[in-house]
Order: C-alpha cells, then structure tokens, then sequence
C-alpha cells in the first residue's frame, strides 16, 4: 500500500513539473513546437464552422439571442452589439463583437465615472469590480456570459475560434508580454474561451504574472482533444460565475 501511494505521489509530482515546465519555457520566450499538429488547424476550423452555425440557430430558435437584444435595445441608448477592436492571429487587427453591456458613453467619459483607483486598475486588468458603466441588464449578461455569445458570429466569420487565448488590444499585449511571448501568443487565433477562462478568468491578473502564466499554457498542450475538453469545462466555469465581473 504505502509503495503505490509513493508511486501515485511520484506521478502527481511528475505532471506537476512537466506542466511548470512547460508554462515555464513559453514565459522565458521559448518558440513553440508545431510538428504535431499537421492536421489541427483543419480539424479545429471544421468543428468551429459547425457549432458555431448550430450554436447561432439554437440561440436564435430558443430564442437566446434575440430576448437578449430587445433587453438591451429598450433598457438604455445605443446599439445593441458593441463592437471592439483586438489583435488576431499574426498580429491582425480583428473586431470582435459582444452584446452591448455598458452605457454608450462608457468609454468617452471613462474618467467621469471611475474613481482614480478604479481607473489605474483598468488600464492594466481591462477590467474592475462593480464598474459604474455597466448597465442593469449588462450586469446579468456579463454574470452570465451571455453578452459572450454574439462572438459566435465572430468563430463563423474566422477571426476568432471557440478555443484559444483571450482576444486582448494591442496596449494589453504591448505592456504585459516579452517579443518572443507576443509572437507565440500570436501564433494561435484567440479563443471565445481558453485555458485562462476555465482555470483563472478574473480571478487572475496581469500584474501578478498568473494570467501570462495561464494565457501561454494553453499553446504547447493544444489540440483537438483538449480543445474539447476546454470547451466542457468551460459549462461548470459559467454556471458557477467564476470570475464573472
């Protein structure tokens, strides 16, 4: 008995370290190894074209999507999807849509609804707790996730896939990656949801190097299989608002 727990103990310890390593490598800007994955991006492109069709007529049937935009239509000025600007694979400029979930003017009189403190957080997280700019109806979409689900036109179009990196601006990717782990993070499309989402989403940041750590984790470990297996795990992660702001 106690040679099978040391055994066990052994094995755990071991994927520990393969894992840290692994992460470890991308932080200190090592370059990816794409060899094995011939036959990925086919399969991965395939999968994102059909759910994300399937996905879209659900929504719309059940209908998801279309309560979601009259809520938000007739609870506050402007349009329905807010569009914003990231960075695509190999350095595109891509616009991604989400269901609009803050008051028009969230972003031209930024300074006028966050405090000094609440502004410095969002320059470098994108995000902070009880923002002000968050409309009544933004606040259950964004619990919810459900102002996520207009990136599903997003994964059809092409500029993003179901799993992969946060999409993130430019400023993002500038202040907190290294050259090298910019363009490894650039190598992969970003991803409706990720290992990040799954395993940290807000509950991890920037500033203490976790959310690199977890963004550049996916990269050496992906493939079809654990795509799905992201994409399962992103359910209980939902249900249960984590890291949900």
């Amino acid at each position: 008995m106690k040679k099978e727990i040391v055994n066990k103990e052994k094995t755990v310890t071991s994927e520990i370290n393969q894992y840290e390593k692994s992460s470890d490598s991308l932080m200190t800007n090592e370059k990816l190894n794409t060899r094995d994955l011939k036959f990925y991006p086919f399969f991965k492109r395939a999968f994102d074209i059909f759910a994300s069709f399937l996905g879209i007529i659900v929504l719309t049937v059940i209908p998801v999507l279309p309560i979601t935009a009259l809520l938000i239509k007739f609870t506050s000025k402007g349009p329905v999807f807010f569009r914003d600007k990231r960075v695509g694979k190999n350095g595109k400029e891509i616009v991604v849509f989400k269901f609009r979930s803050m008051y028009i003017d969230a972003e031209s009189r930024i300074k006028e609804y966050l405090t000094e403190e609440q502004y410095k957080t969002w320059l470098v997280e994108r995000k902070i707790d009880n923002d002000p700019r968050i409309t009544p109806i933004g606040k259950f979409t964004r619990k919810t996730s459900i102002d996520e689900l207009a990136q599903l036109f997003n994964i059809l179009r092409g500029s993003i896939s179901f799993v992969g990196p946060r999409p993130i601006t430019r400023t993002e990717l500038n202040e907190n990656y290294t050259e090298d782990q910019i363009m490894n993070l650039l190598s992969v499309k970003p991803g409706l949801t990720g290992y990040w989402q799954v395993y940290g989403r807000s509950d991890v940041d920037y500033k203490s190097g976790e959310r690199q750590r977890e963004e550049l984790a996916y990269l050496p470990k992906r493939n079809f299989w654990f795509d799905i297996k992201l994409i399962f795990l992103t359910i209980p992660a939902v249900l249960k608002h984590k890291g949900a702001k």
